[in-house]
């Protein structure tokens, strides 16, 4: 069988199989005058470009998101601790 090439692009989307160097792996994530998403150093797609404001953005939205489900989730089990559960329920269809 032929050799497949350790990187390139499928449909459009990079990838590479190399084997990384540290360096390259740290500066893959800090590249000023990129855009916001980078192709990775070591896999398949994109990462983000921590040197880009509008990563920090996305960083800042998404913590907030996780804090918020969290949250939220610990006071919906309040909630049903409160309620009676072991009552039956009773539901009519038409």
């Amino acid at each position: 069988m032929a050799d497949q090439p350790a990187s390139g692009e499928l449909f459009g989307i990079p990838y590479n199989f190399e084997k990384p160097s540290l360096r390259g792996l740290l500066s893959s994530y800090w590249q000023p005058g990129e855009e916001m998403l980078v192709k990775k150093e070591f896999g398949i797609g994109y990462t983000l470009n921590l040197a880009n404001w509008r990563s920090w953005i996305v960083l800042a939205v998404v913590g907030a998101l996780l804090y918020q489900e969290r949250s939220g989730s610990e006071e919906n089990d309040e909630v049903l601790e409160e309620g009676d559960e072991d009552e039956p329920v009773e539901v009519v269809v038409d």
